[in-house]
């Protein structure tokens, strides 16, 4: 019989014995995946000794608190991991500043040097400057970095971009911009951002050995309350949105918790430093931005850019009138999503509304649910999803069991990178993690009250 509890598996009659030779009144929480839909669960075991020499065990969900507490110290974890780099890249220049100096005097005054001599010292120079590189970044996950912010219009500045971007990648990759219109202006160094992107579209090259799309994508977005709690050294406001996409072969959950890890790389040994992304990182949170990645393997990757939109003073003073969201009437929404968080966010955002809600973690569960409750009216899916079946390859099932059910998409991918990758037909309407209360709430009315 196979166990709920993954350390039980193949076990399950010594972990009992196990437990119940720790007669404690207390343990540490235990992991436990639910019989429906798969979820991880976290328990706090509590036991209780009775008079007869049994136990009495109780068990308290404590699975939001330990995901609080992991984001803490993964917050944790990068403001120490931040602290130690900046100190030793900061020592560190010092020190490459003399070796640099010293070898370029060297090149000057050897100038009747042995052609020996001139290739060691010019080795020198190369190497401190590529140290000098490494620290900089360093410096830049740190939040250290000096860096030049501007009013800029990123619109305007992706052609340059791009034309750096077509001689780096090389003909194997198909770069696309989908560019916003009506674009913000946001503040932010522009050589910086830059390096950014660059760094990014070099991962994402990468990441496609056989070639591929790489797609740039700017937007103007929203983060609320509800989607900041969530973060660390991040305000609710608007930002203007970067995405960089590829058709690569995407990074495990293991891969993405690290991803922003100084020194940590899935390259060969010689291939990369480990420090791209966090510099990316750094820049971002400097910036006082943000930045996500979504990966799935064999999917790809994209890596999201906030940053802070920048308003004249003329438009400060201008105070726009609030708008309520669409309110809801009586409908049903039916949320799949993989993710425990993200699924849990999303149900309270959508009962907050006044719909009734309904969640699974997968498609073949949201199918065995529609078949008990065909009363759903929309059906809110992820595009991404396990146990084989895509959002698209749901919505077509569900169809055949609720007709005319509507449908609305979600995903932390590019709508363009999604729908260039063939999983998503063209006009059908998307809705971009992260996502406000007002998006979620205009775009489940849009497709509710549409035709289609």
């Amino acid at each position: 019989m196979q166990s709920f509890v993954p350390e039980a598996e193949g076990r399950l009659e010594e972990w009992v014995q196990e437990r119940l030779a720790q007669h404690k009144n207390m343990q540490s929480p235990l992991r436990f995946n639910r019989a429906f839909g798969g979820e991880e669960v976290w328990l706090d075991q509590y036991h209780v000794a009775t008079p007869d020499g049994g136990s009495l065990v109780m068990y308290l969900n404590v699975t939001e608190s330990h995901h609080q507490e992991e984001r803490l110290r993964q917050s944790q974890k990068m403001e120490a991991v931040g602290q130690l780099t900046g100190g030793v890249a900061h020592d560190f220049n010092n020190l490459l500043a003399v070796v640099m100096g010293n070898a370029e005097l060297l090149a000057r005054w050897a100038v009747d040097a042995s052609e020996k001599h001139r290739r060691a010292i010019d080795a020198i120079v190369r190497a401190s400057q590529r140290g000098a590189e490494l620290t900089q970044r360093l410096l830049a996950f740190s939040r250290k970095q000096m860096l030049d912010p501007e009013i800029i219009d990123l619109g305007t500045r992706l052609p340059d971009i791009n034309a750096m971007l077509r001689r780096t990648l090389g003909e194997t990759i198909d770069l696309k911009n989908v560019l916003a219109g009506n674009l913000w202006h946001c503040l932010v160094d522009p050589g910086q951002l830059e390096n950014a992107i660059l760094n990014l579209a070099i991962n994402a090259r990468d990441a496609m050995p056989r070639g591929g799309r790489l797609t740039i994508e700017t937007s103007n977005t929203v983060l609320d309350k509800d989607y900041v709690a969530a973060h660390s050294d991040l305000d609710p406001g608007e930002y203007v949105m970067v995405a960089v996409s590829d058709s690569g072969v995407g990074m495990s959950a293991d891969t993405v918790e690290h991803a922003f890890d100084p020194f940590f790389t899935t390259k060969e040994i010689g291939k990369g430093t480990g420090l791209g992304l966090s510099m990316v990182f750094g820049f971002a949170k400097q910036s006082g931005g943000h930045v996500t990645i979504y990966s799935e393997p064999d999917v790809g990757t994209t890596v999201k850019l906030y940053l802070p939109r920048s308003i004249e003073a003329s438009e400060e003073q201008k105070e726009e009138p609030s708008t309520l969201p669409p309110p809801a009437r009586e409908e049903t929404v039916l949320v799949v999503e993989d993710d425990a968080d993200v699924r849990a966010l999303t149900v309270t955002l959508v009962g907050s509304l006044g719909y009734e809600v309904l969640e699974t973690a997968n498609g073949p569960a949201a199918l065995e649910l529609l078949e008990q409750q065909p009363t759903v009216d929309i059906l809110l899916t992820d595009v991404v999803l396990p146990h084989g079946l895509s959002g698209p390859e749901i919505a077509q099932r569900a169809r055949k069991i609720v007709p005319g059910l509507k449908v609305l998409f979600m995903s932390g991918y590019a709508e363009s990178a999604i729908t260039h990758r063939g999983e998503l037909e063209e006009g059908l309407v998307f809705l971009q993690k992260p996502f406000g209360l007002d998006d979620l709430a205009n775009k489940l009315r849009t497709v509710l009250d549409g035709e289609s």
